[in-house]
């Protein structure tokens, strides 16, 4: 299952209002971390790609390589 899904399924269970406090935090903080890791993955894989596919996904390489350096903090 891609991490898209779980971020979904996460980001549906915060907004529900009659889950505990506690609860609510605890989906809060794993829908950040599954965030986080999908920009650090993607950002990854970004720096990995040439040229050619970078062309082929609308990007030039200076605009991917400013969005790789970027920290996966950052959105």
């Amino acid at each position: 299952m891609s991490h898209a899904l779980y971020t979904a399924r996460l980001s549906a269970l915060s907004a529900q209002q009659s889950v505990p406090t506690v609860a609510q935090w605890a989906v809060g903080f794993a829908v950040a971390v599954t965030t986080w890791d999908t920009r650090w993955r993607t950002r990854k894989h970004l720096r990995k790609l040439s040229a050619h596919h970078l062309r082929d996904i609308g990007l030039d390489p200076l605009t991917a390589q400013a969005e790789a350096a970027k920290p996966f903090w950052r959105p």
